[in-house]
């Protein structure tokens, strides 16, 4: 089998290639090769039997798409994207890599003809929903999204969606939750303060709170995240039908409830490292997000997660930190 991982460098799709190597299965079929691309140049996953190629290109430049399919992937992963603050202060850049990019590569899949049908997993996000909510959202709600990465998530769904119906490949979009705690650098994503408020504290240095305890969000880890991945890349889409976007389940808490929780896992000591900041503009973006799902598709096709912040914070220590606190 050949995967193809477009996003290789970012967090997820390097725990996603590691994962790949670890197994050294997908889906039951041996893993013979992976092509890791993004933007920058991503590295090898540790310890992998199969066959590494590397590449760095702009993928949503014309003719980029096609190069990756060269050697005809059999799974295609596309994790690749502008995150939701940069897109929404960029968005140019947010438009032609979240978009642009993504119908560049079907284009370039449907190009090939000859009865080539890869799989293809597109992470998709809850910002495809937008405000008011009811108070739980269900699988029925619809999508309104109230910023441009949103916007340009929901398009890739639908072109998704339409490629899958015509027969050009066969595809399914995970609706991501937050994923937290998100381990390294923070980046410029308006949801980053949710891990940085855990992730600085566990390390001994000080994190910003931008908005009130009392905001709600949907949450899973960067392990489940991963492991969504792998599900949707083995699943019977058969069971899926025609919607093939699906929410993904999470865990709904809000920043007092995560704040709690690290000082049940870690105590006082590393709580008093977060200092309260507010930022209106984060408080704008976060306000029209949704804060409780009901994935019961997800959860009905297999789909786990989480089943407490504190499992959530846990996982970040064993993963990340070695199992130690400082």
């Amino acid at each position: 089998m050949h995967i193809l991982i477009i996003g290789a460098a970012g967090m997820v799709g390097r725990k996603l290639a590691q994962r790949l190597a670890q197994d050294g299965t997908l889906d039951g079929k041996l893993v013979a090769k992976a092509t890791l691309h993004d933007v920058v140049m991503p590295s090898a996953p540790i310890g992998a039997s199969f066959e590494s190629v590397l590449l760095a290109s702009d993928f949503s430049l014309p003719g980029e798409a096609a190069k990756l399919l060269a050697g005809r992937p059999d799974v295609i992963f596309h994790l690749a994207a502008i995150v939701s603050g940069e897109a929404e202060q960029n968005f140019d850049l947010g438009y032609r890599i979240n978009l642009t990019g993504t119908m560049e590569l079907f284009a370039a899949i449907r190009a090939i003809g000859d009865g080539y049908h890869p799989r293809v997993v597109f992470t998709s996000s809850i910002a495809v929903y937008g405000a008011p909510f009811p108070e739980v959202i269900g699988d029925e709600f619809f999508t309104t999204p109230l910023t441009s990465y949103g916007t340009q998530k929901a398009i890739g769904e639908l072109l998704l969606s339409d490629y899958s119906r015509k027969g050009f490949f066969d595809g399914i979009a995970i609706r991501l939750p937050t994923i937290c705690v998100r381990p390294g650098k923070p980046n410029k994503a308006a949801s980053g303060f949710f891990s940085n408020i855990i992730r600085e504290p566990l390390a001994g240095e000080d994190a910003i709170l931008p908005v009130s305890e009392s905001v709600r969000h949907w949450h899973t880890s960067p392990r489940s995240a991963v492991g969504f991945l792998m599900h949707a890349a083995s699943l019977d889409l058969n069971l899926v039908g025609p919607r093939r976007a699906l929410a993904m389940p999470g865990l709904s808490v809000t920043v007092g409830e995560q704040i709690e929780a690290l000082r049940k896992v870690a105590g006082d000591r590393v709580v008093a490292r977060i200092r309260r900041l507010p930022d209106l503009a984060i408080i704008k973006i976060v306000d029209g997000w949704a804060t409780r799902l009901d994935a019961k598709r997800a959860t009905e096709l297999g789909f786990t997660t989480e089943t407490s912040f504190e499992e959530i914070i846990r996982v970040h220590i064993d993963d990340e930190l070695d199992g130690k606190i400082a």
